[in-house]
């Protein structure tokens, strides 16, 4: 048995590649770890393995069609969605995922993976000249960018008789993905996380104020992942379309720099990890006008002065156990200037991103970031979507307050 793994819920989806006979060892270590496994299969999956085999191994019924008889009555597709921990499609062929890609539904395993809100792992198998197709790349990258974690392939001999990248990765290899994942959601149990979010609205007159192009969606990212790592998390988040609904997070709303300054003060001493990820205004109108400004003058003159500095008055204040985390976004000399905010601050860790990096900064689904601790150690990570980017600076976060985790 293994701790992490001891009774979870296990899917497993097969798809029509030759990798399919690897899959039955993935059942078998899934089973023998102590999890749940249910196996969806397509009908070209079939033509490789057997639904006896399957489901001698999982100990559980096989689903295949869509519309099978059932003495159930909930629908099959949701309520194994809803079961599920996580979904693993092993392997993955072209078709599977350029369907998932697009929100094509057509059979049980497609319809199973847009109704699932659990994690999902994708292990691609395919031709090498099939897996490098730009369209097939592509459809990778749509999957990423929603945050399912992508398997990659290996290079190896192929069933095609050639050799090159499309090998599915062995099943031990993607049974320890899939447990460093569990292990993951116990780093922060019982640690109380705060993390900002979003812009900060700063009003010139009742309709007017002066903002900036965050969307929130990296703070959002942090707020969920930390609290599926086991966090208490409060999220304070200024102006967004967003939502979260983790039950581990609680939501404050904010609309100004003040505002958001005042309700991170009031509760920052609670608090073991801070992560100030907002995009809060440097400056702020110094006086709001009570009725909207008329277009009158040719110039509109508006003295602005300087809002608190959240980071910096954390920095202040915290304690021994506390850590604390700020973000930099810069145009120019951009490990400089993030180090001095960083040590200028009294922060333990600052994420730089860099808008010269195409798809990372505001409103992108993707990030790409340089981490950079007190002694200036530094981890940097690739081009991926925001999701993977927060469990990097979480884990990060944690091996810096718990080095023998690192150890063991």
């Amino acid at each position: 048995m293994v701790a992490e793994l001891t009774g979870k819920h296990i899917v497993i989806g097969i798809t029509g590649g030759i990798a399919a006979y690897k899959t039955m060892f993935l059942i078998r270590q899934f089973k023998s770890s102590g999890c749940d496994v249910r196996v969806v299969a397509t009908r070209s999956a079939l033509e490789f393995v057997t639904p006896l085999t399957i489901e001698t191994l999982s100990q559980n019924k096989l689903y295949v069609d869509l519309f099978e008889p059932t003495a159930q009555r909930d629908v099959q597709h949701i309520s194994m969605a809803d079961w599920a921990d996580c979904v693993i499609i092993a392997p993955a062929t072209a078709n599977i995922i350029g369907k998932y890609a697009h929100g094509i539904a057509d059979d049980a395993l497609s319809t199973l993976l847009l109704a699932t809100r659990k994690p999902i792992f994708i292990a691609p198998a395919m031709n090498n000249q099939m897996y490098a197709e730009p369209t097939v790349q592509h459809n990778i990258e749509l999957l990423r960018q929603k945050g399912v974690h992508i398997i990659e392939p290996q290079c190896g001999f192929l069933a095609c008789g050639t050799t090159g990248t499309g090998r599915m990765e062995e099943p031990e290899n993607i049974f320890t993905i899939v447990q460093n994942h569990f292990k993951s959601q116990q780093l922060f149990s019982g640690k109380r996380v705060m993390i900002t979010a979003g812009p900060t609205y700063e009003p010139i007159d009742p309709v007017r104020f002066i903002g900036n192009h965050s969307s929130g969606l990296m703070g959002y990212a942090l707020a969920e992942a930390a609290a599926e790592m086991g966090a208490d998390v409060t999220l304070v988040s200024g102006p967004t379309s967003l939502t979260i609904n983790h039950p581990m997070v609680k939501r404050i709303d904010v609309m100004t720099a003040e505002q958001m300054y005042e309700q991170c003060m009031a509760i920052a001493s609670e608090q073991d990890v801070m992560i100030l990820a907002a995009a809060v205004a440097d400056y702020t109108p110094k006086e709001v006008a009570s009725e909207k400004i008329k277009k009158k003058t040719d110039n509109l003159d508006i003295q602005l002065v300087k809002t608190k500095d959240i980071l910096a008055s954390i920095g202040k204040q915290k304690q021994d156990h506390q850590f604390l985390v700020g973000f930099a976004l810069e145009t120019q000399n951009e490990k400089v200037n993030a180090l001095q905010k960083l040590h200028n601050k009294n922060a333990d860790l600052i994420v730089l991103n860099s808008l010269r990096t195409k798809g990372a900064g505001f409103r992108t689904p993707t990030n790409q970031v340089v981490m950079i601790t007190r002694d200036e150690q530094t981890f940097e990570s690739e081009l991926k979507s925001k999701r993977e980017i927060a469990y990097d600076i979480l884990q990060v976060v944690n091996q810096l307050t718990n080095p023998q985790d690192v150890q063991e």
